[in-house]
């Protein structure tokens, strides 16, 4: 049994056991509803979903057969209610929570194949059904959370299948396909056992060489790091050395950060298509979880992951060091809590798994453990005193859990911490970190402080450290509570809780453990308190206390809104003292809180005192309760009274202008609501002051002031709490002690709880026979007197003055809802009506799950009696006095009380402050404890931290105990007085005051929620209100917030009436013309779009025959509402177009009537294209994109032809006639392209591509979701990625295409026909929106390969195209390079089949331009080539196709001189995707047989030769640039007329040629398809570094915009060898810009390569920059110090000591010389400052640290001081450097030098004498 049921109050832990009987009655009942040859039969299972999850929430026992029968059920229903996606939802939900619970238990075998099928009927085909976007979101996020859990379950063999299914889309990574199956194979692939022999090397090399095909792509990024976390944790068979480096590689790259002064994101990321990121958006926005995770798992021992893992690190910590934060920060706080967390998880599970052998050699040990926290540690240390709260949160919470896997390191590190936060008290945010920090590792200092192993202890002089750093934290947390600096108040507040929550008790004894005599109590106890009262006295209210009865009595200041730390740790403290010092307390408390009033601290002062009356209530109520009562009974002695309180009402003598004095006033409040709060939890020993209460309570609600009212009225409440309520006592006393020490408590886990110690069992508060007495006394006096005065008042109109029967009304209805308030459900509920007239014994004993919140008081007659005459009293109010708000909300709340049993608890429950404090990391000790070897399997926690939990549960369980009855039993029906007080919620709830409407409708909600009964009549009250004409404004506004929310629309789908009664009611509601009133109907209309589920089959076809037309009758009504003619207004045109189609898509599952309707619909909508209202065309687009999907027989392609012809035969005919009678009319496509045109808005500013943002720029976003379908976005295109910048924005909107495409599909040629002469027309217009219309239309017939259009095509497409290819027009280059983009797209989801037209496209554009054509025109040439291109899928080409990139690739090559740099620039991008499509075509056909056609093709110089050709070129051109920019500089002054030589002409083509290739490089870096090209860009890389800085600043501007790409480009082996020996030539170039460009690459080269580079090369590579230390250019030489720095701080620790101490030695002899003979002789300048930079890059590359060696290398640098000027300024510079980076810690680093040192040190700050 769990924990928290076991720990139940008695008499509900007694009824749990009915449990497990209960639920299988449930899942006998769901398998008698379900029948599997009827779908519709799920709607009937869905009232069981939420049974069925209280049981796992209530963490019932149940029996495992019963569960694993649900699960299979739930699945096969979830696979055959195929199109009901709420179904879906909801089974699939609660699937996933059992499956997380019970998965573990059960043995089952899940096919993987449906949820594919699922998912891609819904969410990735063309055709969606109706459904709203919020809805399918929800449902995608079922699918895939059930597709998660179920991965675990997939028989052996799938994931085979699932990698061939996925693994071909990844075979073009230029197509968004490969982006869906790397989703996919995430999302699908298994990591069983049944599946471990599918996983092999091979599959993880080829799985990496993907990876790599799409570079700086995020997205990309984290599918593959996700899939290769989950291989390492699971398989750990597969040798991983081999793939360190490449792994490492790319984890290190992931984290966008700057790395040296570099930009800190990708320049140009490839982008994914939103719905990609919508569909596989993973939760995490960065691939941080699956590295960690990866590195965690990597770790064995023997394995080189850690030495891996440090170097990683190394690099990445300087960047959460606080002065380094940035947009990385968030990814790098992530990745440092998951390494922590999966750390803790594996621990945990080597040792719940320690006795297996097989895994022993593989697990952890003491080393490898020791060697991951101290890595850890590096990382936290930076990151402690973030400004980042998450980090700083984060970096506490790990320390927390490192502490117990590795002590010894931790705990000395959080001790030294704690010490220097204390020396720098200045920073205070370092305190409240530090102060947290050891709150957190509190149990973990008390363990070590006695465990008896010595290797913890010695780190810091022995176990008393511990037990200081504890005192010391103590006895400063005193200094630390302060009213001025809340964050810190609250740390130290947490911190004392955290001490005593380790505790067994506080007392006095001098013979006690050493801990506590050494903080002598007594005396910390008196100093605790004056610090307390202190910053009661102080404390400023956060907000004037509102009045009114929504004051609760604890609206308090921080210590009670900003967390429950106060509360708690006065609850511990006073929890835990022994009977002396708790006496002491009390004393003090009581003499402090009887001689202060404080109205500013009530519910501070009123925590303080429940808390000694909780912790000793016999002793606290004399102290603490009794002073208060007596003192304000004889306050309100004196007062006059209203006699309204219940004991007799006066004759009308009271006046009301009677009123007390302000200051008695407050001071009568104060005192009732800190007594309220003190009694919370009083129990039975209030019983003895009964009288006084009863007397106290009485005076308050008699006075003459509300404010006193409003008090009395929490005290009632809180008094019939504390007797009637379940609660626990004695919660915080100590039952268990350590093993290892007496001193210390043992804390608890909840998965190991066996119910073997009932010691340890909490003790409730079980209400006596004298309490349940009491309680129903108090309710005569305060609830039924208070009924009767009601009753009175309203039937009787007793009084003749208007505000004083507003004063009693008040009164009254608030004594009714405080005793309502007060004993929660403990008041029985209605009884419920039975359907057939008599109760059969299952009604009464329906039960569900137990619970209870206290002993029963009172009767169901007494609900029943009080419903009656409220029901009278809002009557009366309404026609009386419907004004007075304050009146309704009292009577709301009443109601809301009666009806909605339960509901008071559950509020209770979800606004529980004190949940979450449990969670705090100071009260969970880890599972795996190193400290004192134990083990748990799960969380431990302190005794009173479950006991709280296991209250919670009760207050829950209480309130869901008896909710459920009504929907599971069929034969309950709410009582007739729950029905009265529905209406009047319903009359409420279109009050005309707001808050009075949302409390109704609140209460309302509610109601329907637990009687799905009543929705139906509410619907027909509220739409009614819509159509009435009159109805005032308030009426609709109500209305339409009920209507507007999901119990309700939801209900629609179910009933005929409502769902025809909603629908009329929104369209006819035109009338309401006020904003408020439009706005409200507005958003209900897109509310009901969004969450539109479909319509079941009982709407369309009802049973009887006689009603059949009523569906048919509704579409008419509604079709003839949404013609422009009705003269509505254009919403309300627009809302009934959208249900019409609506209708008519839900209807297509019912094939009787759809093959009409649809027909007549998509007419309809053919006729809107044309339309006059701008957003009806709109939606007009979305509806035929819809209507048009299916039908495809036309299509000339083979394989599906005939089956689609015989399949659509006779549906067509009726749609084609529908269609072809609109489009032949006269002139009917001028008119629609003509209208169309007016959508596209041409703007100079849009910078963005509008794909399919249909003109964004005149829709709100509400009428977006009306006229867009959430299938816009799934099938988008285009399905390739968009990059060259050289198309512009286009305007052009695919959907628009494809309406054109698909109507030809439906009708033929006699489209083509009516459409020619229109579409010639608009081709040649002026106007760019009417060209873009002709470019939609165009594409549209281009791409619809139907019969007759290769005839089409010779006739007059031809020509057309010819036409458009030659016209000068500039500005729609974009829109006609889409087009033809478009009409060469691949046919069939993944775009491999070869369209019709598309070679006769090709054909057309490769034709030879004639010579007289402006340069604009070539360039557009060469973008319609480059938009083909992108289509062509590389993998699969004819020989067509092979042959049309050959010929052009000839052309390309001898174009690249071209004059214009228009052109220039459009051949570069042209030849890097032609290039790269012909690789990735060859290395296809390399992996397949050599076949005949490839050989036969030949171009001009042999196939392999363009690329060796085109670097060759290159590297030449480079050095003759060079020469020819420097001999430039030279002659430019001597000779200003220089004769043009043939030189001169031929280096100006050079510099054409080479700028033609610059755009090549960047275009493919920027592309992502450089990972075919890589050679040639490694090949490019020397002119790229050489060409930075010339005269020619076009080409230099390109060959920078080059350099940026290429710094963040990884390159692998083999092409990484060649690119270090370019960059080692490069390094010692004549030309010393070369020299430097060369190092600025170097240092990120390094950063991104550190992994890969084999140690030969990075010493190769290192020693060449040491060379250019000593550079004749000053530039150079401190480049190269910089960079030395930085490889410094993350290179190699051997080759970085060896640099280190020969610069040292190196510098130290320099300075010797310079003793010995005081001259300069004998050294050149360079060398010296080579010298000095070295020691200075030592310096530099550790920012923050004191390593032993720095304090010589600082000093020694310093003492260059004295030498002239470049040396002297890097001296200056870097010692400055050095003080900034040391500052904060300074004061205890400085320690680490000698007096001599320091001084020479003060000597270089110090500004030297300006008359030296």
């Amino acid at each position: 049994m769990h924990l928290y049921n076991a720990w139940l109050p008695p008499p509900v832990a007694a009824e749990t056991n009915r449990e497990r009987e209960s639920f299988a009655s449930v899942v006998r009942s769901v398998k008698e509803l379900w029948r599997s040859d009827d779908p519709e039969s799920v709607y009937s299972t869905l009232k069981w979903i939420s049974v069925i999850e209280l049981f796992v929430r209530a963490k019932s026992e149940v029996s495992l057969e019963d569960v694993a029968a649900l699960v299979e059920v739930g699945l096969e229903i979830f696979r055959i209610s195929e199109n009901k996606l709420y179904a879906q939802v909801r089974w699939g939900n609660i699937l996933v929570r059992l499956l997380k619970k019970y998965g573990k238990k059960l043995s089952l075998s899940v096919q993987w194949r449906p949820f594919y099928d699922t998912l891609m009927q819904t969410h990735f085909s063309r055709n969606t059904g109706p459904e709203g976007w919020r809805l399918r979101q929800r449902h995608f996020e079922a699918v895939t959370s059930l597709i998660q859990s179920c991965r675990n379950f997939f028989p052996s063999g799938s994931a085979a299948e699932i990698w061939s299914e996925f693994g071909s889309l990844m075979e073009n990574p230029w197509h968004n396909s490969s982006f869906e199956g790397s989703g996919f194979v995430k999302l699908f692939l298994p990591a069983n056992m049944e599946n471990r022999d599918f996983f092999s090397q091979d599959w993880i090399k080829q799985c990496l060489d993907l990876w790599d095909s799409i570079p700086n792509c995020q997205f990309w990024d984290i599918q593959w790091a996700a899939v290769m976390a989950r291989c390492i944790k699971h398989y750990n068979s597969i040798d991983w050395e081999c793939f360190l480096p490449v792994l490492f590689t790319r984890f290190l790259n992931m984290f966008e950060v700057p790395v040296a002064n570099g930009n800190g994101s990708y320049p140009f990321s490839v982008d994914v298509p939103r719905n990609m990121r919508f569909l596989f958006s993973s939760k995490v926005v960065t691939p941080a979880k699956a590295i960690a995770k990866s590195i965690v798992y990597l770790l064995k021992p023997g394995s080189s992951a850690q030495e891996y893992f440090e170097k990683m690190s190394n690099l990445l910590e300087q960047y959460y060091h606080p002065s380094n934060g940035g947009r990385w920060t968030y990814s790098l706080e992530r990745l440092l809590r998951y390494l922590v967390l999966t750390f803790q998880q594996r621990l945990r599970h080597e040792q719940q798994n320690a006795d297996d052998n097989g895994h022993a050699e593989l697990s952890l040990g003491k080393t490898e453990r020791a060697a991951f926290v101290k890595v850890v540690l590096k990382l936290i240390d930076r990151g402690q005193y973030s400004k980042n709260e998450s980090l700083a949160e984060t970096v506490a919470a790990a320390t927390s859990i490192l502490a117990y896997a590795e002590p010894s390191l931790v705990l000395p590190f959080i001790a030294s911490r704690f010490h220097l936060a204390l020396e720098t008290m200045t920073a205070t945010h370092q305190l409240k970190t530090a102060v947290t920090s050891v709150a957190f590792a509190g149990r973990a200092l008390f363990l070590a402080s006695v465990s008896d192993t010595p290797s913890i202890t010695d780190g810091l002089g022995g176990a008393d450290a511990f037990t200081d750093l504890i005192i010391i934290s103590l006895n400063n947390a005193l200094l630390g509570m302060d009213a001025n600096d809340p964050p810190k108040t609250l740390a130290t507040m947490q911190l004392i809780g955290s001490v005593f929550s380790n505790l067994s008790a506080l007392d006095e004894n001098e013979d006690g453990p050493t801990f506590l005599s050494a903080i002598s109590s007594s005396e910390w106890l008196d100093e605790f308190f004056c610090r307390l009262f202190s910053l009661l006295l102080h404390l400023e209210p956060s907000s004037v206390l509102n009045e009114g009865i929504h004051t609760s009595a604890t609206s308090g200041t921080f210590l009670v809104e900003d967390g429950p730390y106060y509360f708690c740790m006065l609850e511990i403290l006073l929890g835990k003292l022994s009977k002396t010092l708790y006496n002491q307390a009390l004393k003090k408390i009581a003499k402090f809180v009887n001689s202060n009033i404080l109205p500013g601290a009530i519910a501070e002062v009123g925590l303080l005192c429940c808390a000694c009356v909780h912790s000793n209530p016999e002793e606290a109520v004399v102290h603490l309760i009794e002073p208060i009562l007596n003192s304000v009974i004889s306050s309100l002695k004196g007062i006059p009274i209203s006699g309204f309180g219940g004991r007799g009402i006066t004759d009308g003598s009271f006046s009301t202008k009677a009123t007390l004095s302000p200051a008695l006033e407050t001071a009568i409040d104060y005192q009732l609501k800190v007594l309220s709060v003190a009694i919370s939890y009083g129990g039975p020993v209030l019983l003895r002051y009964g009288d006084q209460f009863k007397e106290a309570i009485a005076s308050a609600f008699e006075a003459p002031s509300w404010k006193v009212n409003g008090a009395g009225d929490h005290v009632l409440r809180s008094l019939l709490g504390s007797l009637v309520i379940y609660y626990p006592v004695d919660q915080y006393k100590c039952f268990s002690h350590h093993p290892a020490a007496a001193v210390l408590e043992e804390w608890i886990s909840t998965k190991d709880y066996q119910n073997k110690e009932p010691s340890l069992t909490p003790k409730w508060h079980i209400p006596s026979e004298d309490e349940v007495l009491f309680a129903n006394e108090l309710l005569d006096l305060h609830f039924r007197s208070a009924l009767d005065d009601l009753l009175k008042i309203c039937q009787n109109k007793i009084h003749s003055d208007p505000g004083n029967e507003k004063e009693h009304l008040k009164v009254t209805l608030l004594r009714i809802d405080s005793s309502l308030q007060g004993i929660l459900s403990c008041l029985p509920d209605f009884r419920p009506s039975f359907r057939n007239g008599s109760a059969t014994d299952q009604d009464f004993s329906s039960f569900i799950i137990a619970g209870a919140s206290g002993s029963t008081v009172g009767s169901p007659e007494l609900r029943e009696k009080a419903a009656k005459i409220i029901h009278v009293a809002s009557r009366y109010l309404l026609e009386e006095r419907s004004d007075d708000s304050i009146l309704f909300i009292l009577t709301i709340r009443v109601m809301d009380a009666l009806v909605n049993f339960g509901s008071l608890e559950y509020d209770e429950w979800a606004n529980h402050r004190q949940a979450w404090k449990l969670e705090s990391a100071a009260i969970i000790e880890p599972p795996t404890n190193f400290i004192v070897s134990s083990h748990a399997p799960g969380k431990r926690r302190p005794r009173w931290a479950l006991i709280d939990k296991a209250y919670m549960h009760n207050t829950w369980r209480s309130s869901q105990s008896s909710y459920h009855r009504f929907r599971t039993n069929s034969n309950l029906s709410p009582s007739e007085h729950a029905v009265l007080l529905m209406d009047d919620l319903l009359t409420l709830s279109s009050h005309n005051y707001e808050t009075v409407r949302s409390l109704a409708g609140k209460s309302l909600l509610k109601m329907l929620k637990r009687w799905p009964s009543l929705i139906g009549k509410c619907v027909l009250t509220l739409t009614e209100s819509l159509r009435d004409p009159n109805a005032p404004e308030h009426a609709v506004l109500g209305s339409c917030t009920i209507l507007a929310t999901q119990t309700v629309l939801r209900h629609l789908t179910l009933d005929p009436k409502s769902f025809s009664s909603f629908l009329l009611g929104i369209l006819s509601s035109s009338h309401h013309e006020t904003l408020k009133a439009q706005k409200a109907i507005n958003e209900l209309f897109v509310k009901y779009n969004i969450h539109f589920s479909g319509v079941s089959r009982s709407i369309l076809r009802n049973s009887d025959k006689s009603e059949r037309p009523e569906f048919a009758d509704l579409v008419s009504q509604i079709g003839s509402m949404s013609f422009d003619t009705t003269g509505l207004h254009w919403r309300y045109n627009l809302m009934a177009n959208r249900v019409l189609l609506l209708l008519t898509m839900a209807s297509r599952s019912d094939s009787d009537s759809s093959s009409m309707i649809l027909a007549e619909t998509a007419g309809h909508f053919l006729k809107s294209l044309k339309s006059q209202l701008p957003q009806t065309r709109m939606l007009a687009i979305s509806a035929l994109n819809i209507l048009l999907g299916e039908s495809r027989h036309k299509i000339s392609g083979q394989e599906d032809g005939q089956c689609a012809e015989d399949f659509k035969g006779q549906a067509n005919s009726s749609f084609e006639g529908a269609l072809s009678k609109v489009f032949q009319e006269e002139g009917f496509f001028n008119e629609t392209l003509n209208s169309l045109s007016h959508v596209h808005i041409i703007t100079d500013t849009d910078g963005t591509s509008s794909r399919g943002n249909h003109g964004a720029s005149f829709q709100s976003l509400a009428d977006k979701s009306i006229t867009r379908f959430y299938f816009d976005f799934s099938a988008s295109w285009p399905r390739t990625p968009s990059w060259i910048s050289l198309l512009g924005t286009d305007m052009f909107y695919s959907s628009f295409a494809r309406i054109f495409k698909r109507l030809i599909q439906e009708c033929g040629m006699s489209v083509m026909v009516a459409l020619q002469n229109a579409l010639e027309e608009f081709s040649d217009a002026k106007e760019r929106s009417r060209q873009c219309v002709a470019a939609e239309a165009l594409a549209g017939v281009l791409h619809s390969d139907i019969n007759g259009l290769l005839e089409a095509w010779d006739h007059w497409l031809m020509n057309q195209l010819d036409k458009i290819i030659l016209a000068p027009s500039v500005d729609s280059i974009p829109e006609w390079a889409a087009c033809i983009r478009y009409a060469v797209t691949g046919k069939g989801k993944y775009g491999t089949r070869v369209p019709l037209l598309r070679q006769r496209i090709l054909d057309c554009l490769v034709k030879p331009l004639p010579q007289s054509v402006p340069t604009n025109v070539v360039a557009k040439r060469y973008a319609f080539l480059s938009a083909s291109l992108i289509e062509i899928s590389p993998p699969k080409m004819p020989v067509a196709e092979i042959q049309f990139h050959d010929k052009l690739l000839q052309e390309l090559l001898d174009n690249m001189s071209h004059p214009s740099a228009q052109v220039r620039e459009a051949i570069g991008i042209a030849l890097s995707v032609l290039c790269s499509n012909k690789r990735l075509f060859a290395s296809f056909t390399l992996t397949q047989v050599q076949e005949g056609p490839e050989s036969s093709v030949n171009d001009p110089f042999g196939r392999g030769n363009w690329d060796q050709h085109l670097m060759e070129r290159a590297s030449k051109l480079a050095v003759n640039i060079q020469n020819a920019s420097q001999s430039d500089n030279v002659e430019s002054p001597m000779d200003i007329t220089r004769e043009n030589g043939p030189s001169n002409d031929e280096s100006r083509e050079d510099v054409k040629w080479m700028e033609t290739m610059f755009h090549f490089v960047i275009s493919s870096l920027k592309s992502g398809r450089s990972s075919h090209l890589l050679d040639i860009i490694v090949g490019l890389l020397y002119p790229i570094i050489s060409l930075q800085e010339t005269s020619n600043k076009d080409l230099s501007i390109l060959a920078k915009a080059a350099f940026e790409l290429l710094k963040w480009r990884i390159i692998p082996q083999p092409h990484l060898q060649k690119a270090v020996s370019v960059l080692l030539s490069a390094v010692n170039d004549p030309n010393w810009r070369t020299r430097s460009a060369t190092l600025t690459y170097l240092r990120t080269f390094m950063y991104r390569h550190i992994f890969i580079l084999s140690s030969a090369e990075k010493q190769e590579i290192w020693k060449n920059i040491e060379k250019l230390l000593i550079d004749n250019q000053v530039e150079v030489r401190e480049h190269a110090a910089a960079v030395l720095a930085g490889l410094l701080k993350g290179g190699d620790e051997d080759i970085a000591k060896d640099f280190r101490d020969r610069a040292f030695s190196e510098a130290h002899s320099i300075q010797k010389k310079r003793k010995q003979r005081n001259s300069n002789s004998g050294q050149s300048i360079a060398s010296t400052h080579g010298a000095v930079l070295a020691l200075a890059a030592s310096v530099l590359s550790v920012p923050y640290d004191m390593p032993s060696w720095l304090p010589d290398h600082v000093t020694l640098l310093a003492r260059f001081i004295g030498e002239p000027s470049p040396v002297r300024s890097t001296v200056t510079k870097a010692v400055a450097e050095f003080r900034r980076t040391h500052a904060d810690t300074w004061n205890f680093q400085k320690d680490s030098f000698t007096e001599d040192q320091l001084e020479v040190l003060a000597d270089t700050s110090s500004s030297s004498s300006y008359f030296a």
